[in-house]
């Protein structure tokens, strides 16, 4: 139908509002409690207009259209009706609101700059009501509440968690719970669209959640933001939570190749960084990972594009996983790729530096298979000629060759027979090849590396395993997860202890520590101890393996620049040598696989650009959908408890290198997808739009 507002004809849909009606034609009305994702309620009167007809001024936002209606939005009857709305709502409004924190522009300042309409004419009233900051993630600014309800219609309406309500109080009508109960006891599922919807900022997120480095989208969805590879974690949650695990290997994979060697070894930093910490423990968002890739049909091979042969060739050295991600992208941008891998298989550290009770082969080869599928030759046993001779036979070359060689500290003792360092140990483990390991044994280092040499030796036989670092507990870099798990097998932690020398003079007998009461890196990268006198002891072991680091090897015969000693100097992945790129722990010093997968990454974009491509290596593997927005009460949503993968035995798990740590079944999975908070979903309500084209 066709309706004329301040003499220009528009189109109309049948039941709609004079205010929608207008916003679709590009008309503006003004309007605050109005919110394009809710249900007009009309109780600010400020988007009043006239109608002709009609006795004095409407709600445009509450008044449906019909044929032929002729409107004015600034009569005298609806401006005097808008300026006395606005006037009042200023009346208590705190004067020195500086605007909504959480876009730094108020719609409320914003409207009454645009209406010319100040406070003056009406006495201030004072509500000095204390701010709530009492509720996890959310807090409550009551001085800045204008009662427009937008914020209880989100929680109603929109969302159906039906937790916020008007409540009648001492100082006044005001948003919150009837019981008087705090958000989490009431049932809130912390979705944040009440955040969203607010117009001044009343009700926003915790300061201490909003990083004023990061923007307000990576604030908003931190997990998917700290992620190194920028996964849709959301997404692939929400889709476990339906039960399509297809959907959410095809989401994972749109970012990394290796989905289920990340569910068993990431060091998941978006779960520090998952916004359910505040409530409890955070969504296993690495295991969910496992658990979708278990399941995977491989549906997702059938979206996988390969473009055009290039007639570019390029030879990747080294496949960990930082060189096969590389090899995987610049495969399917067309370019002919060689692998060369020195050793006996492919996987890089994931093979030879991360036990088989943690990241099994067959798991790995299935993995490392379906890159190879997309038309990579791989060498195996290929010692590299130097990369001179190489660029003669490849327009390209990637250098991904990771730390293999570990390092010992310069303490006496450290040439005794019966010493270790962890790359050889973890790697003759692997292999099966024999280690001579007596029934003591000694591991110095404090991280993942040094929890994996401890519970690999005794897996080999060890009686008595002895871990020592330098950190306190609290500062140790190995996962709370390894930690508890070493201590269930028996490992003996001696945290906080500096270690002085290995005692023994034909083979090691001991290693004499120290205690350490406060120790930092100075401005040189140097390591300050403050000891503690008279703590000193020796322990009796019959072995000890250094896990305090690994580097490097061989870069110093590839005529490269290299930095802080043998690592390869990169800058988006181009070296010192033409057509010589670099990637992964050989550049960055040993990280993570995660890590390394998006160095390989970066690189595959780098190198598609040299070679005349545009660098895209984004894709698409699953259709996406909008989420539907109501998601519902769930009883005891805030205490949900956190569901963890079943384990073996514990006699199991000394006993071999079975893998310790089950996939989460299906049944599992979709329970603790189920404890999202689904932050995402705010990204779907329109006024986030809205600001993000302003």
């Amino acid at each position: 139908m066709k309706i004329t507002i301040d003499g220009k004809t528009i189109e109309a849909k049948e039941g709609s509002s004079i205010l929608d009606a207008a916003l679709c034609a590009g008309v503006y009305i003004p309007h605050l409690c109005s919110h394009p994702d809710l249900e007009a309620k009309g109780g600010c009167r400020l988007c009043s207009v006239e109608i002709d007809g009609v006795e004095g001024a409407v709600p445009s936002c509450m008044t449906k259209v019909e044929e032929g209606m002729n409107i004015t939005i600034n009569g005298p009857e609806a401006n005097k009706v808008r300026k006395m709305a606005m006037e009042l709502i200023l009346s208590s409004h705190p004067a020195d609101c500086t605007g909504c924190p959480k876009f730094g522009k108020c719609e409320l300042q914003s409207l009454y700059q645009y209406l010319g309409v100040s406070a003056e004419r009406w006495r201030k009233k004072s509500r000095s009501v204390p701010n709530d900051d009492s509720n996890p993630l959310i807090s409550h600014l009551f001085t800045r509440c204008i009662r427009c309800g937008r914020c209880i219609r989100a929680c109603q309406d929109l969302r159906g968690v039906k937790v916020l309500d008007y409540v009648k109080t001492k100082d006044g009508i005001r948003a919150g719970i009837a019981s008087g109960t705090s958000l989490k006891d009431a049932g809130c599922r912390f979705c944040g669209a009440c955040i969203e919807v607010c117009p001044t900022g009343s009700i926003v997120d915790q300061l201490k959640m909003m990083n004023p480095d990061k923007s307000y989208m990576e604030n908003v969805v931190p997990c998917k933001a700290n992620c190194p590879a920028h996964i849709d974690i959301p997404q692939y949650i929400r889709a476990i939570k339906e039960g399509d695990f297809d959907k959410a290997t095809a989401i994972i994979r749109e970012k990394v190749p290796f989905p289920e060697v990340l569910g068993s070894v990431c060091t998941h930093v978006c779960e520090s960084n998952c916004k359910r910490n505040e409530l409890g423990e955070p969504i296993s968002i690495c295991k969910l990972k496992r658990a979708a890739a278990t399941q995977d049909s491989g549906a997702w091979k059938e979206k996988v594009h390969k473009e055009p042969v290039t007639g570019k060739k390029v030879a990747v050295i080294g496949a960990g996983p930082s060189g096969l991600t590389a090899a995987y992208y610049l495969a399917k941008k067309g370019h002919t790729v060689t692998v060369f891998e020195k050793n006996e298989k492919a996987g890089g550290q994931c093979r030879y530096g991360i036990p088989s009770y943690r990241l099994p082969d067959d798991l790995l080869d299935r993995e490392i298979a379906n890159i190879l599928e997309i038309g990579i030759e791989l060498k195996t046993n290929a010692e590299c000629q130097s990369l001179e001779e190489l660029k003669k036979q490849y327009d390209a070359i990637l250098v991904s060759i990771g730390t293999h060689q570990g390092t010992k500290l310069p303490i006496p003792g450290n040439d005794l027979p019966g010493v270790y360092v962890n790359t050889e140990f973890l790697k003759d483990a692997r292999s099966d090849n024999l280690i001579q390991l007596g029934e003591k044994v000694m591991i110095l280092g404090g991280g993942n590396v040094a929890y994996d040499c401890a519970r690999t030796a005794i897996r080999k036989g060890a009686k008595e395993v002895h871990i020592a670092c330098l950190e306190n507990q609290q500062q140790m870099t190995s996962s709370p997860d390894e930690i508890e798990e070493g201590a269930q097998e028996g490992v003996i932690l001696h945290a906080a202890h500096s270690f002085l020398r290995i005692t023994g003079e034909d083979k090691v007998t001991g290693v004499e520590l120290k205690k350490v009461n406060r120790f930092y890196f100075d401005e040189n990268r140097k390591a300050v101890l403050d000891l503690e006198e008279g703590s000193e002891h020796v322990i009796e072991v019959d072995n000890v393996i250094f896990a305090v680091g690994q580097k490097p090897m061989g870069t110093d015969t590839m005529n490269l620049e290299l930095t802080h000693g043998p690592y390869i100097a990169a800058n988006n992945a181009h070296t010192s040598m033409e057509g010589v790129f670099a990637s992964g722990d050989v550049v960055t010093g040993t990280r993570s696989v995660i890590q390394a997968i998006v160095g390989g990454r970066e690189a595959a974009e780098q190198m598609d650009i040299y070679l005349g491509g545009n660098g895209d290596i984004s894709e698409q593997l699953v259709e996406r959908t909008i989420p539907n927005p109501c998601i519902g009460q769930v009883e005891g949503f805030a205490d949900l408890a956190r569901v963890n993968p079943d384990m073996i035995s514990l006699e199991e798990r000394c006993a071999g290198f079975t893998p310790v740590e089950k996939p989460l079944t299906c049944d599992q999975a979709k329970c603790e997808a189920g404890r999202c908070l689904q932050c995402d979903l705010r990204l779907n309500i329109s006024n986030v739009k809205l600001w993000n084209e302003y």
